[in-house]
Formats: structure tokens, C-alpha cells, sequence
């Protein structure tokens, strides 16, 4: 179900390198095309987490990143006020918990939300606090979205969808 990525923390200008189990971060509405066995959501290569503060608990097994969190991979952007990773024994991601001004960007579609949670035995994502999700013209928003990935289906509650019709010659 994982692999193990690097993971390069950037904290106050300083950089620290640390192993972990981490899926795409709070991954998106937009899958990746598929190949061969490949699960559509893996991350290559490192992931990038730039904050003001982290503060790891190896006891409760989490790390918060706090103030102007961004978290980079080759596959999408997601930023917020801050972000808290909890992860197992082992080191593998359970749970992301993200707040405050949650934008995740991944190729021309930005969803954005005051609240998202990513859980990874579900691998699910779910949207909190206006959530709006945007590509080109055409939006969805309603008052919780919920990604499941594997099915790569979408659940929308209250839901208002503006659809850009392109005009053809």
C-alpha cells in the first residue's frame, strides 16, 4: 500500500532530511493517469515542506508544521496556515490535518477549503470550510467535499456547479 519517499523538511532556512511513508499530501479531485500497477496518487521523488515552525512528538507521533506551510511534490502544490502529520509506529502517514487557507494546486485545478483531512487507511480526502475547486472555467463549491481516490469518485453535500460551455466554430 506505501513506499517510502524522501522527504526534505526546510525549516527557518535550514533543511532537514527525514525518511517517511508519505502519499500524495491531501491529493486532489484531478487522479493521475494510471500505468501499468502504478497507483494513480504515488509520489516520486522527494516531497518539500517549507514552514515558519515544526514541532515533531515522537511520543504522540506527529509533526506540525506551522506558519505559511507549503508542501511540494512533483505532482502538486498544497498550502495552508498549518498542518499536522500523524503517523504510526513505523513511520508510515495515518492522517494529515490541514487549516487555515488550504489551497491545493495540481496541474489547472486549485481546490481550496479552510479545512482538509487526508486519511490514508480510507484514502480519502475531505474539504472543510467553503470548499471550491476550480479548473478553467467551471467550479464546484458546496459545504464538504470527499474524495475517495481509490474509487476515484467524488462527494459533493450542498453542491452548486457553474459549467463553462466552449463555444465551437
Amino acid at each position: 500500500m506505501g513506499y517510502y519517499s524522501s522527504l526534505s523538511l526546510s525549516v527557518s532556512g535550514k533543511i532537514v532530511r527525514v525518511f517517511a511513508l508519505l502519499p500524495l499530501l491531501l491529493l486532489s479531485l484531478a487522479p493521475t493517469p494510471c500505468q501499468g500497477e502504478e497507483k494513480p496518487f504515488e509520489t516520486k521523488g522527494p516531497i518539500v515542506i517549507n514552514s515558519t515552525s515544526l514541532t515533531a512528538d515522537n511520543k504522540a507521533h506527529t509533526a506540525l508544521f506551522e506558519g505559511s506551510v507549503t508542501a511540494r511534490t512533483d505532482n502538486g502544490t498544497i498550502s495552508s496556515d498549518s498542518m499536522l502529520v500523524s503517523y504510526a509506529e513505523g513511520g508510515n502517514v495515518t492522517r494529515i490535518d490541514a487549516k487555515g487557507h488550504v489551497r491545493l494546486v495540481r496541474g489547472d485545478r486549485v481546490i481550496t477549503s479552510e479545512e482538509a483531512t487526508y486519511f490514508a487507511d480510507d484514502e480519502k480526502v475531505i474539504f472543510t470550510g467553503d470548499p471550491r475547486a476550480t479548473e478553467g472555467g467551471n467550479v464546484v463549491s458546496g459545504t464538504k467535499m470527499t474524495y475517495l481516490m481509490k474509487e476515484d469518485r467524488s462527494i459533493v453535500e450542498n453542491p452548486k456547479v457553474f459549467i463553462e460551455n466552449k463555444k465551437t466554430k
